[in-house]
């Protein structure tokens, strides 16, 4: 009996949940898959454009709860291609940018098996995109930080470089330790006035963004109850007449900014 060749595994981006933002190639590979390996975060919308004959496998992950261990999943694909079954890894976002697409290659590779990764639009592109909000602008910020925001060692870390003048930061996986993140970098030098903008589902029909200053960002989270997915983005291309407005009222209180978050 001839050996069975290796199938080829496509790590394949979903983008952030709208299916008319999947790149071509995306719609072709989920419409022909005969076997779906995906995330929680890939919309059911997406999911829908997948044939009859798919069979759909759910790794989904939420926070502190793992349906299957990354090292897991890695095996997963591994064995799938190597009994000569070819595999669409289907991640929400861009499989390079928070998907740890980079460690299901590195496992493809190590077993000999072929993969390819097919690029989709973050959710920091496609969130911001919706919400009309510039990552970049000529005035107000020429450079972009992505970050985690659930992180082992954060108070540990020096974020002081990655917000400020002339920069943005975004924040993915923020949401449940957004108090914590507002004061790590208030404590490594950002100013507690700079403007903050909350994208929670980004890009389908229940996206919300949400504006205020990064003093008051722990409280608003929590008062507006946001839920994942959501993206924190934090330098002044968030800023807009609801920032304004906020440190417009403080200050007509008579309380600053520290006074606020006391």
């Amino acid at each position: 009996m001839a050996d069975i060749a290796p199938a080829t595994v496509h790590l394949v981006g979903a983008g952030p949940g709208d299916p008319e933002l999947l790149t071509i190639k995306a719609v072709r590979l989920i419409r022909d898959a005969r076997l779906i390996v995906h995330d929680g975060l890939v919309s059911d919308d997406i999911l829908a454009l997948a044939g009859p004959q798919t069979e759909l496998v759910s790794v989904a992950k939420q926070r502190s709860r793992h349906s299957m261990p990354q090292e897991a999943i890695n095996a997963l694909l591994v064995r799938f291609a190597l009994a000569g079954e070819p595999v669409v890894r289907l991640k929400g976002g861009d499989p390079f940018i928070f998907g740890r697409g980079g460690e299901e290659v590195d496992a493809c590779r190590a077993a000999g098996v072929p993969v390819e990764v097919v690029p989709g639009i973050s959710a920091a592109i496609g969130a911001a995109a919706q919400a009309q909000l510039p990552l970049t602008h000529r005035e107000a910020s020429s450079a972009v930080s992505f970050v985690a925001g659930q992180c082992k060692g954060l108070t540990d870390q020096d974020w002081s470089g990655l917000a400020g003048k002339g920069r943005t930061l975004v924040i993915y996986m923020g949401v449940a330790t957004a108090a914590d993140i507002a004061d790590k970098l208030i404590a490594d030098g950002v100013s507690p006035a700079i403007p903050v903008a909350v994208l929670e589902n980004g890009t389908r029909a229940d996206m919300r963004s949400l504006r205020t200053l990064l003093a008051d960002l722990g409280d608003m989270v929590a008062r507006e109850e946001v839920k994942s997915p959501a993206l924190i983005v934090v330098g002044d291309v968030a800023a807009n007449a609801l920032a304004r407005d906020v440190l417009a009222d403080w200050a007509a209180k008579g309380e600053s900014i520290s006074e606020m978050r006391s």
